[in-house]
């Protein structure tokens, strides 16, 4: 389907064809260009709230700004729909969060004016920190420009970036953009902080009449532009405190401002270029803007898949026949469920309430289900607090977010031995987010750590059966339990009909499970991936290929009973998992394998050792080499006439 951008839009190519637009025709511009990305994500699909909410920003950055050499650097990375259609990639913004097209955030090697890669929140004013430091250095009159929104500002690294950048004495701009929002409502003290500033129409109104005022008066030898701050500062905290949190930090603060009056926003940025040094603006803008539905219903609208522009309607797939559940909805009914039976147990997730399903039991039990703001690093601590008080807290964080606060996950539960229970929603490949978002790492990064339990479920009822497992009183350890985006294996029935709400049974951690018996080959899973085992090992049988299949559920401890029966049987073995080959489950076999000193061939499937973008789960499944057809290929490579089994410890990594 092509997509016509309007009149103006079609000219712009790079930040310098927008410069020459008039002033008059910004306003227009910015109305094509939210038209835009609404024709654009209604119909290929994407992140939608957020930029539609920076559409008057974006456009006014790239007119007052000399980018790319000027630095801009977007916080978080799905604000920046609107800035790669402005710079050269209008013509396959269709493309977005496809296979082998454009990323869904910003990307160093898509785009000079992508400045820096995003897609985790808050790193914005670090990083234009340095380049604003390395300009400074090289001594170039090069601006730094940080975008920091939908709720980053909430994370700590943004108030270390901020206070380091109040003594760093570099030219940098902080801009605030204040939708109240990240994907969820925002939470915490900062959100009432800010509500502050914004609704203080004497502080508001008299900061505007001083900055006007001082800029009329002649700077010079008689009045200093230093005189003029320590005057404006005076008179700010004798009005009101509350931009002090800022200015405590040594940024001078200005706004809050409108963030949808282009003509205000251009004003604003073209005299702060003039300001040296730290500075802040806080805007304010609508997430949704110009789309009534999405600035209605802002997390339904952040991303909603495809939909009706005219109608609103959001597209279901239609199905027959129930479908199964996503992992996510298990584990938030199942929490309940076990919550109502255990007075101990607790829920933490860091701003994912809607995406892990915690919000289930936040609505149904406030006191005992928290969403903490974007505070990967909190959110773990706050976990082992409550755990060293003989709580069983269900921290459910997304595999990627959890690298965040891989140091609490050290320092803090596994080295004190607390039975926190990670919940590692979106482990493995994840699909469109891409690589910023695939849960690619936890599994060998979790089990290297001391004390540590890691599971993967292969389905639902694994899922629940493990969650059981881990809230009972004889665990004394910290849990994962890691599982992927997206839907499960067993329908949504009642369990007697082969439902997946099945009676939840204790598995005793380091326990695997024999699935099938088989000759020649054992195929050794972990997780999810055992389903597409099972889809291999059926193709096959036309084959006469019989595979063993052994589903290990834990990477640590693993089933060392179950793998002296593997090694004693089968001399040649295939791993697979939805991880990364180096140093995960596959590693933890070889190991296995090499201190006990068994003779096997070995193949390993699972992530490679390079970064995987984005494109749809069938997509990067095949490319990474793990599904189905992948795992049905290895047996048939391993099983083929003069493959060397007998060598000792040869294995390879797919």
């Amino acid at each position: 389907m092509d997509i016509t951008p309007g009149p103006l839009l079609q000219q712009i190519n790079n930040s310098s064809d927008l410069k020459k637009l008039s002033r008059e025709q910004l306003l227009q511009l910015c109305g094509e260009l939210r038209q835009y990305i609404i024709d654009v994500v209604s119909v290929h699909g994407g992140h939608f709230g957020a930029s539609l909410g920076v559409v008057e920003l974006t456009v006014a950055l790239h007119y007052v700004l000399n980018t790319p050499y000027d630095q801009l650097v977007w916080d978080v990375g799905h604000q920046a729909y609107g800035h790669k259609i402005l710079t050269g990639r209008r013509e396959v913004f269709s493309t977005n969060r496809k296979y082998n097209g454009l990323s869904g955030f910003p990307r160093r090697a898509e785009s000079e004016y992508d400045s820096f890669g995003v897609g985790h929140s808050s790193t914005s004013i670090s990083a234009a920190l340095g380049m604003a430091m390395a300009a400074k250095y090289k001594k170039e009159d090069r601006k730094s420009v940080a975008v920091i929104g939908d709720g980053a500002m909430t994370a700590g690294l943004a108030f270390e970036g901020m206070n380091h950048a109040g003594v760093a004495d570099a030219d940098m701009l902080i801009i605030l953009n204040d939708n109240c929002m990240s994907i969820d409502q925002n939470v915490g003290a900062l959100k009432e902080y800010l509500t502050d500033i914004t609704t203080s129409q004497t502080y508001n109104k008299l900061k505007d009449d001083i900055w006007n005022a001082l800029g009329k008066l002649p700077v010079g030898k008689r009045f200093t532009r230093e005189m003029a701050s320590k005057l404006e500062h005076s008179i700010k905290g004798f009005v009101n405190k509350s931009s002090n949190l800022f200015e405590a930090l040594n940024l001078r603060y200005f706004g809050p401002i409108d963030g949808h009056n282009i003509n205000k926003l251009v004003d604003v940025l073209q005299d702060l270029k003039k300001i040296p040094g730290p500075k802040l603006l806080h805007i304010l803008t609508v997430k949704g803007k110009g789309y009534s539905l999405a600035e209605k219903d802002q997390t339904k609208w952040h991303a909603p898949g495809l939909f009706d522009k005219i109608t609103g309607e959001i597209y279901k797939k239609q199905f027959d026949l129930p479908q199964p559940p996503k992992y996510q909805d298990v584990f938030g009914y199942t929490i309940i469920e076990l919550a109502k039976k255990n007075n101990k147990i607790f829920g933490v997730t860091p701003a994912m309430p809607s995406g892990s399903s915690m919000k289930f039991m936040m609505d149904e039990m406030p006191d005992r289900a928290f969403d903490v703001g974007i505070c990967e690093q909190h959110a773990v601590t706050l976990s082992a607090g409550m755990a060293t008080q003989g709580m069983k807290v269900f921290c459910n964080i997304y595999s990627s977010f959890m690298q965040r606060a891989y140091d609490q996950v050290v320092h803090d539960v596994a080295i004190q031995d607390l039975p926190v229970i990670f919940c590692l929603d979106r482990a493995g490949l994840v699909g469109e987010d891409g690589a910023t978002h695939h849960g690619a790492y936890d599994i060998a990064y979790m089990r290297c750590i001391p004390n540590m339990i890691v599971s993967a479920p292969m389905n639902e009822r694994e899922l629940r059966n493990l969650m059981y497992t881990a809230q009972l009183d004889e665990n004394t350890h910290p849990f994962v339990i890691r599982y992927p985006r997206g839907e499960g294996v067993f329908p949504d029935l009642p369990p007697e009909q082969g439902g997946w709400r099945t009676e939840m049974k204790k598995i005793k951690p380091g326990t695997g499970r024999k699935l099938k018996d088989g000759e020649g080959v054992a195929i050794l899973t972990l997780g999810h991936p055992g389903n597409f085992a099972a889809a291999a090992i059926r193709d096959l049988r036309a084959e006469e290929l019989n595979p063993a299949h052994y589903d290990m559920r834990f990477a640590k401890p693993l089933d060392e009973a179950l793998l002296h029966e593997v090694f004693s049987r089968y001399n040649k073995i295939i791993t697979v998992e939805d991880g990364t080959v180096q140093g995960g489950f596959g590693s933890a076999v070889l190991e296995f394998m090499a201190l006990h000193q068994y003779r096997a061939s070995i193949k390993i499937l699972g992530i490679p050792d390079r970064v995987i973008e984005q494109g749809t789960l069938r997509e990067l499944r095949h490319e990474a080499g793990y599904d189905a057809a992948a795992i049905a290929d290895a047996v048939r490579a391993i099983m083929a006439p003069g493959t060397p089994a007998e060598k000792s410890s040869e294995h390879t990594i797919s």
